[in-house]
This record gives C-alpha cells, structure tokens and sequence, in this order.
C-alpha cells in the first residue's frame, strides 16, 4: 500500500535524523473502543464469521491468538471480567472486540455506546487466577443456578436495563503517538490531502510531553460519524486504532 510505504519513508527518515538507536519490543495488547454484542441474527446475516453460544460468556478479538487471557473493564463503572479469546472470527471492523451478550449484562455496558477498555493479561508468578474474577466461557448456565445467573441467562428480556447517562460523551480517534513533531504534520498532511473524513479540522497534534506527539482525530459525538472516519483511516494503512474517551 502507498501509504504504508510513505510512513516507512517517513519514519526512516525520522529515525536518521537523531542519534537514539531504537529496538523493537512486542508490548502486550491494550486498547479502548467499542464492544460488538453479538446477537443470534449475526451468523446467519454474516455479520461474524463464525456462531457463538449467546447463553454463556464468550469474546472473540483478532488482535490476539486464540486461549489468551483478556481483561475487560468497563470504564463507566470500572466493572472488569476476565476471559479467555474463544475464538478469531471476523466482524465489523470498526469494533474493538467481540463479546456475548452475558458479558455485556456483567459489565453492565450502554448498549447504545458500549465502551471498552481491553488488556491483555499475561499468565505470569503474579497472576493469581483464583484470585482473578474470571469466568470459563464454556460453562452453561443451570436452570437450578442461583438469581443472579438466572439474571443472566433471561438477558434477551431484560434488555440491558443500565441507566441513561446524562452527560452526552465525546470520543476521539488516537491515529499514534511520534517521536518526531514534522513525522507527525507530515501524515495530518497526508491525511487531509488524501482522505475525504467529516471535517479536516479535526485532525489535530497534541504535544503531551518532549518527543510524544500525538495525533488525533475528533472530537466526536456522533458514534456514525466516527465510524466512517475510523473506517477511512484503517483502510489508508492504520492496522489499530485507538479510541478514547474525551476527558
């Protein structure tokens, strides 16, 4: 792809500019975004690739192999769980990660703006899986189970019955972070030139701290408008996108 080739060029040329040498070191998976809640309609209309059990807690993420640990939190209420990626399966490429509607219930997520944060958990002499609140995938809920599972398994009546916030929350794309300030004007540059997004205006560089600037899109209050961005910049070469909460 042109573009990818043009951010090679461009951090090269970067790089070849300063004396700091630098390695490359694989970093665990940490993103925030929006949760897909599968539905039994999804398979059959080919929304998702592959069928889930919607009566157990289930996720799917493409960003991680299969068996991996996950944590998800919800940061509204700071509600997290522990799972499991049961498995890799295609769905709608603007979400974060894929999760049944019992997870969903759990984190007590707005199913109209499902935010999450998701960590990958690495199994580890300090990870205490006992201790963790994490639930196995692959266990059905009994019908002799106690209310709050039964709770659970009634999801598709309740609803999501979660509280309406009253405060309407924006978001913003985070493009990436750069080292150098003219890397990061060079690819607003591309971007505005080639991209036809919602509004040139909102592709902006934060400066946070001496050699971390940050660029950005939004921000945005309509999810639809977001996601027609988010779409754009993935398919110009951006293999993850962060997206966060406009504090």
């Amino acid at each position: 792809m042109k573009f990818k080739l043009f951010l090679a060029l461009i951090l090269i040329y970067s790089c070849a500019n300063t004396n700091t040498n630098y390695s490359l070191k694989k970093t665990s998976h940490n993103s925030h975004g929006f949760a897909y809640i599968y539905t039994n309609d999804d398979f059959i209309n080919k929304n998702v690739s592959k069928k889930f059990d919607n009566t157990t807690m289930q996720i799917s993420s493409n960003y991680v192999k299969r068996g991996v640990l996950l944590k998800i939190i919800n940061p509204h209420n700071k509600k997290n769980i522990i799972l499991k990626n049961s498995k890799n399966a295609d769905y709608p490429e603007f979400y974060n990660i894929l999760i049944t509607e019992p997870v969903a219930f759990e984190l007590g997520l707005n199913k109209n703006i499902p935010y999450v944060e998701v960590i990958e958990i690495k199994k580890n002499k300090s990870f205490k899986a006992k201790k963790a609140k994490t639930y196995i995938e692959e266990k059905t809920v009994d019908k002799k189970a106690p209310v709050q599972k039964v709770a659970i398994s009634n999801i598709s009546k309740n609803k999501f019955k979660t509280k309406n916030l009253n405060k309407k929350k924006s978001f913003f794309i985070n493009i990436g972070t750069f080292y150098s300030l003219n890397t990061a004007k060079a690819l607003k540059s591309k971007i505005i030139k080639d991209l036809e997004l919602s509004d040139n205006n909102i592709i902006k560089i934060k400066s946070k701290k001496k050699n971390q600037n940050e660029l950005t899109s939004g921000p945005y209050t309509s999810i639809n408008l977001m996601k027609n961005d988010y779409i754009q910049l993935k398919k110009f070469g951006f293999e993850q996108l962060d997206i966060k909460l406009n504090d």
